[in-house]
């Protein structure tokens, strides 16, 4: 797979929005480690613990809290970050939240984006552009091929439904308007992912390690559901990869799939299964599928263009990314230094042979 190049990103002036969420505080360090200089939005972090402020993100880039929602306030903090490089993050990550408030959801996902978009009108600093959507953003038919970038968007619940919104609307401003200023727009959509630092509720990692450091079991709802897992370091590198090859050939603009491959796709079932290898004191209740709320039962990504385009292919296996997430959870549970350990993370994944 092809790496972040350091002699790209450094002392490119780049704006991060949601850098205090899991995946924005790993892209803040990693970002940080390539020489960018960092200006940071989003709210403040949404859990307590949370990685941002035990990694000390803050002290390594320009942190700043804004609300994409207001469309004003965002567009002055842009205009004074005059950034050259846009990575897009911020957002309302999770399913169930979003079947609690809809409204929020689609207010942040959908009109967020276009807030940052708009602002980025006229700007004549900027010159690449990464919108981070999710593998969810597809019309999910349940059958038993990968999805393709051009296949069809849907959405059963809010959440899928407005980061499929989100795709419109970026697709709209790149042919309305940024494509004509020379902004080069790209889409990414990947989700599934795991590692050190996620204390987000309803997300299986971060359920299993408060369930078995507590000394409870493990309550899964769907054992046999099929996702394209991979550790949270894949599609930051991919993030930033496409961020490169945007600024050097904007005809690449448009939307990509990051994910293992697909016969790696695998059940939660299997993925909890290597966690008890880990942690093999934690037990598990198994459900039988019924429980919650309609969440698809089968999703898997198409990766070939994202190979062959972009030079990005996987590094890590999923034995490897579960391995290193509960041994970061262990560790830091431990009390080693939650900074130090995202960046031996960082290190192994550079230094690994894909």
């Amino acid at each position: 797979m092809v790496l972040p190049d350091q002699d790209f990103w450094r002392g490119k002036r780049v704006l991060l929005t949601g850098h205090t969420g899991f995946k924005g505080s790993w892209l803040a360090l990693w970002l940080h480690r390539l020489g960018a200089q960092v200006v940071g939005l989003s709210l403040p972090p949404a859990t307590a613990p949370n990685l941002f402020d035990l990694a000390q993100v803050g002290n390594s880039i320009d942190h700043g809290v804004c609300d994409i929602r207001d469309a004003a306030a965002l567009k002055k903090q842009v205009e004074e970050a005059r950034p050259e490089v846009v990575l897009h993050l911020a957002a309302q990550a999770l399913v169930r939240a979003g079947y609690r408030e809809p409204v929020d959801t689609f207010a942040t996902n959908v009109m967020g984006t276009a807030h940052l978009l708009d602002a980025l009108r006229g700007l004549d600093s900027v010159r690449s552009v990464v919108v981070v959507t999710t593998d969810k953003v597809y019309r999910n038919n349940e059958w038993t091929y990968p999805y393709r970038e051009d296949d069809a968007l849907g959405g059963h619940d809010p959440y899928s439904a407005s980061k499929a919104a989100a795709e419109l609307v970026v697709a709209s401003y790149r042919a309305s308007f940024l494509q004509a200023q020379g902004v080069a727009v790209a889409t990414a959509r990947a989700g599934n992912v795991i590692g050190g630092g996620d204390w987000a509720e309803d997300r299986l990692v971060p359920d299993a390690v408060r369930a078995w450091l507590a000394g409870r079991p493990l309550e899964i709802r769907r054992p046999e559901a099929i996702r394209p897992w991979q550790h949270v370091l894949e599609p930051l590198a991919a993030y930033l990869v496409l961020a490169e090859r945007l600024w050097r050939a904007p005809e690449l603009a448009g939307a990509y799939n990051f994910g293992p491959a697909t016969h790696e796709a695998a059940t939660v079932r299997t993925v909890v299964q290597q966690a008890q290898t880990v942690f093999p004191q934690g037990e598990v209740l198994w459900g039988d599928g019924s429980q919650g709320p309609h969440e698809a039962g089968w999703l898997a990504l198409e990766v070939a263009k994202a190979r062959t385009a972009l030079g990005v292919a996987p590094r890590w296996s999923l034995t490897t990314s579960v391995q290193r997430t509960l041994d970061w959870y262990r560790r830091q549970g431990g009390g080693a230094d939650a900074r130090s350990l995202c960046l031996a993370d960082i290190e192994a994944f550079e230094s690994a042979v894909s």
